[in-house]
């Protein structure tokens, strides 16, 4: 018997893929239990873009295909300063509430599963974070996200003031 023995050259990808969660859910027919999963995946470039999606099949690694597809599709530039973010913030997403606080450099990630997940995929390397309501990782990651979304550095503060950086900061 000949075998094809090519081998999927698999291409260096430029983004960390983390599966943050993967479910699996039931619907009962006639026939049975009918079993499918949901994964929940975060990809990031460790230098401030990152991006989450939700992926659900009948097959764990289809669904983890699907998320990893659908969070490349919704990647964002988050703003750094240094190896922190530049202020405190709260993200809020349904439920879910994240407070995140810049870190001096060397405390590390202090955070949980899904919001670490995010963070670092991100390559936040210095930062306290806590979630304050609901523990559900969708609404968490999504909570992180926006949060993320909504930093600003002195300069665009400033911009968008028409002032200059000196009078913002002080």
């Amino acid at each position: 018997m000949a075998y094809n023995n090519r081998r999927q050259e698999t291409v260096p990808s430029e983004f960390v893929e983390k599966v943050v969660s993967l479910n699996r859910v039931s619907k009962t027919v006639k026939g049975g239990r009918i079993f499918k999963f949901s994964a929940l995946c975060v990809v990031g470039d460790g230098k401030g873009r990152v991006g989450f999606g939700l992926g659900k099949a009948s097959e764990v690694s289809e669904a983890i295909r699907k998320g990893i597809d659908d969070a490349k599709k919704n990647i964002e530039n988050i703003t750094l300063s240094g190896t922190t973010i530049p202020h405190e913030v709260i993200g809020v997403y349904g439920a879910g509430r994240v407070l995140l606080k810049p870190a001096a450099p060397g405390t590390g990630v202090i955070a949980g599963g899904a919001v670490r997940a995010v963070v670092e995929a991100a390559g936040i390397k210095d930062i306290r974070t806590k979630c304050l309501r609901s523990n559900n990782t969708n609404n968490i990651v999504a909570a992180t996200m926006q949060g993320l979304r909504t930093l600003r550095n002195a300069e665009e503060v400033a911009r968008i003031r028409g002032k200059s950086v000196q009078e913002i900061t002080g």
